[in-house]
Formats: C-alpha cells, structure tokens, sequence
C-alpha cells in the first residue's frame, strides 16, 4: 500500500497512441491493484488544468513515441515542478534521434551496426537512383530502413534486394523526414530493460525474441502468439553478462534514468550489436520489460512502485 497519488500518462496524439494507451492501462491496474492511488490521464489539451488542480504526487509517463519520448512533456513536468519515473527531457531528446545516438555509441567503444541517415531533399535534390546505389556500395545487402525518430518498428524495412529499396525508402519517409538505413545483422534478437529500483541500477534478464517471418515488425510485437519470447534468451551466460553490462554502460552514457530497454542483436562471433535505445518501453500484455520482470521474480507493480518512491524521494 502507497498513500502517494500517482497520475498515469498514455495516449497522446503519435503513431504509437494506442499502443501507449494499452501501456497505460495495464500499469494504471497493476498499481491500482497494489493499492496505489492512480489518475489515468490523456496527453491532450486539458492536460495542464489536469495537473494543477488535481496535482498529484508523482507522474508515470507511458508514452510513446512523439512528445513522450522526445522531451516535450517531460519539460513540461519539469516547468511544473512535478516529480516524474522517466528520463529527465534532455536526456530524452539525446535518446530520441537515433543518428545521433548511434555516434554516441560509437565514440564509447560500443558496437552499432553501421549506417547512414539522409533526409528526403538529398533524394529530391541530387536524385534517387544515384543515392541509393552509393549506400548499396556501401553497406551492402540485405538492408533495414527506419525512421530516425520513433518506436514499435513503426516504418521499418527490411530490403533483401536493391530493386525493392525506393518502394522501402518511399514507406519509411512516410513516418519520418529522414531515414536511416543500416547494415543487417544477423543473429538473435534480444532486448535488455534497465530499471534502478533499488539501491544501483540494474539490467534484467534479456529476453530474445523469435518470430517465425523473421522481422519483429509491428504487427508481431502487438499481436499475441505472433511471437515468442525466452527470458533469458537462449544464450551463453558470458554472453547474458555482456548484455548485462552493454545495455548498463548505454543506459547510463546517455544519461538515462529509472528505467529503459535496449534492443540489439548477437551476432554469429557473440558480439551486442545495438539497435536502438528507448527511454519509455512498453508495458502491455505482449511487451518485453514485463515479460522480463516477471522472469526476474517480481511483478510490474513492485517495480513501479520502487520507482515511484525514487521520483519522489529525488524530489523532496
């Protein structure tokens, strides 16, 4: 039992809102349940009114995507003076740009798959066909194409064969204004949550993904039965400890905080292969923190609630 007021933020107006929503929903009752407290709130216009006259003790965002994970409303709460479970918004915004954080990566002697991010007016302006041949000289084939901002595999492509990269180029600008394209890796996908409700932050079981199509793509991370998870991934344990210590060393170069996921992959020589990093990861029914909460031996409301005290206690 808590006698903390804790208000839950979902929704919102991005390409990931009902996804966010669903987050939203299972922590608001896993907490509910725990006996919290808990506002369910919608990012919207009334949402500033919301939390000054019905302020509460701590915010929990469950956003996704757009001005949830890019720093936008967590400036908000910090202009509010309300303590929040997140990363602080400059830490947000250093995350959300993928480009960049790939750099970041690099420049500290971690492994990203290699890659190039141009806008759409390259295209226009110096012309397609050249483009594209000259980043297939580059990286080779296959391919994977993403927006450099946002989530849930939203946009993402995977190009086997050059003659199918402007119909990939055409559907990933659709989300984004400029695209990263990357080298594919082979391996087994994993994804490794990071959560500091103790005294230390500390990475949970990974957990590997197999999905029969072979691309984690939206539909498979939301549908259930479309794919299956290990926790732990099917991995040797000095390979476990690398990710342990790859996805801590990420979480804390880029200044995240409370919690976050990193999603990556193990090549055939053992080596963590990041993707990408995300500052707010889902929490539904099919999502990957709490199937590895679950196999750490906890449930999503004890963390949460742990987190919860943090903001709090890092407030006061």
């Amino acid at each position: 039992m808590s006698d903390r007021t804790v208000a839950v933020l979902a929704g919102g107006l991005s390409h990931e809102r009902e996804v966010s929503l669903r987050s939203g929903r299972r922590l608001a009752g896993s907490l509910r349940a725990n006996g919290v407290d808990v506002r369910e709130w919608d990012v919207d216009g009334s949402l500033l009114e919301r939390l000054r006259s019905d302020r509460p003790d701590v915010v929990a965002v469950a956003l996704h995507g757009g001005e949830g994970e890019n720093g936008a409303v967590q400036q908000v709460l910090e202009l509010l003076h309300l303590p929040f479970v997140g990363t602080p918004s400059g830490a947000c915004r250093r995350a959300w740009d993928k480009p960049s954080v790939k750099a970041e990566l690099v420049r500290a002697g971690l492994s990203t798959p290699d890659w190039v991010a141009l806008p759409h007016s390259t295209f226009r302006e110096l012309g397609a066909q050249g483009v594209l041949e000259a980043i297939v000289d580059r990286l080779g084939l296959p391919l994977v194409l993403k927006p450099d901002q946002g989530g849930s595999a939203l946009g993402v492509q995977v190009v086997q064969s050059a003659a199918d990269l402007p119909a990939a180029m055409v559907s990933s600008f659709a989300y984004a204004d400029t695209v990263l394209v990357e080298r594919f890796v082979a391996g087994t996908e994993v994804a490794v949550s990071v959560v500091h409700d103790g005294a230390d932050a500390r990475a949970l079981p990974p957990v590997e993904v197999e999905v029969s199509s072979g691309f984690y793509d939206y539909t498979s991370r939301y549908t259930p039965g479309a794919a299956t998870f290990h926790c732990p991934a099917r991995l040797p344990e000095t390979v476990l400890d690398l990710l342990a210590e790859t996805a801590l060393a990420a979480h804390r170069l880029l200044g995240l905080r409370d919690v976050s996921r990193m999603d990556a992959i193990v090549d055939g020589d053992g080596r963590v292969q990041i993707l990408e990093l995300n500052v707010s990861p889902g929490l539904t029914d099919t999502s990957l923190l709490p199937t590895a909460v679950d196999a750490d031996g906890s449930d999503l409301a004890t963390v949460y609630q742990a987190l919860v005290e943090r903001a709090a206690t890092r407030s006061e």
